[in-house]
């Protein structure tokens, strides 16, 4: 049997599907399983040990793309898919499906997709009422007879690379880091504005841990494009914490399997709903997730719950969770009212071990 998955982007989405990759395996051990994902996604799925084949998608613009997708197309045909599964739900993966030409495709019964499915599963919505991003595409499973996923059983993945690891270790060492060393990797940044902790609470958070963890380093991460809030952020806890700042590293950018790789070798990850916090999902390394415009009903890491986790947000409000479109208040409160005191408390709880 070959079986083709698709789900083009996003980081945190291609992290969302992987239960679903350990599953299908489970069920169908001899079939030969592929997965088509979009670059920047890319490395989430590689080593994943339940796929035998990644094909990466390019994503050119204008009539390039028609013609780009005609081969990609052609190429998926050739390939004689038995089944294929829509994890992605958008125009292009829809028609990528159809024209795999595969017995049984199986995706969400949205809107102008009905063409491209042979079985049609109901979309849940995300925000009424909330439910996991992770049940919502096992949903995908149940026509194969195959259950619902319950939270965390099987956990996200993403293999560890000795490769990254090797370099994560040797930036560190540089950096100033020793075996002995308590590292907290704050993650500063989001895609989104409205998913976006205001950044002087960053550095007030860094400046803090440093004060009440004497083994503490701090390190802080963003996405490829914000190199300068990192060097931002990384000054000004320097400048909060006084003589405590020395314990600021600075290591510059990471790729995603370097992420993982950090992640795996600190002693703690803050970071608000973003692709990172679910790859730090992928590791054993206690979390502090922060929450704003969405929910942890949505959004918490899908991992052991033995593996602690502990979430921070604004409680409940009447504006919460949104579409990220607009905020109705305007002051972004979701956000704005978490303060620096209520992330400190949640990362100490796990730093020593009190999080019960």
């Amino acid at each position: 049997m070959k079986i083709l998955l698709i789900r083009l982007r996003l980081i945190g989405d291609v992290v969302f599907t992987t239960p679903a990759i350990a599953t299908l395996r489970r069920h169908y051990p001899d079939a030969t399983i592929t997965y088509l994902v979009e670059a920047p996604a890319a490395p989430i799925v590689r080593e994943n040990p339940h796929l035998d084949e990644v094909i990466v998608a390019e994503r050119p613009r204008g009539l390039r793309r028609l013609a780009y997708d005609l081969a990609l197309g052609l190429r998926l045909r050739r390939a004689r898919f038995d089944l294929v599964i829509d994890f992605h739900g958008g125009p292009r993966s829809a028609w990528l499906t159809r024209v795999s030409g595969a017995a049984r495709r199986i995706g969400y019964d949205l809107p102008g997709r009905f063409w491209s499915y042979t079985d049609r599963v109901a979309w849940t919505p995300a925000l009424v009422p909330p439910r996991h991003s992770v049940a919502n595409q096992g949903d995908l499973l149940q026509p194969l007879g195959i259950a619902g996923l319950s939270h965390g059983t099987p956990p996200v993945e993403m293999p560890l690379s000795t490769q990254a690891a090797a370099a994560v270790g040797a930036r560190l060492l540089a950096a100033g880091a020793h075996d002995e060393d308590r590292i907290v990797v704050v993650h500063a940044s989001a895609s989104s504005a409205y998913r976006r902790w205001p950044a002087d609470r960053f550095a007030a958070l860094g400046a803090e841990l440093l004060r009440r963890h004497a083994q503490v380093r701090v390190l802080f991460t963003t996405g490829p494009s914000e190199r300068e809030l990192q060097e931002q952020l990384t000054a000004a806890t320097r400048t909060l914490a006084g003589r405590d700042g020395s314990r600021v590293l600075s290591c510059g950018d990471f790729d995603l399997a370097e992420l993982r790789a950090l992640v795996d070798r600190a002693s703690l990850y803050i970071g608000g709903d973003s692709g990172p916090l679910h790859i730090a999902a992928t590791t054993h390394t206690p979390i502090v997730a922060l929450f704003g415009p969405t929910t942890s009903e949505r959004s918490l890491p899908w991992r052991d719950p033995a593996v602690p986790t502990l979430t921070v947000d604004a409680g409940p409000l009447p504006c919460r969770p949104c579409d990220q479109r607009r905020c109705l208040p305007g002051d972004f409160r979701c956000l704005t009212w978490v303060t620096v005191e209520q992330v400190v408390t949640a990362a100490s709880q796990l730093l020593t071990g009190q999080n019960d």
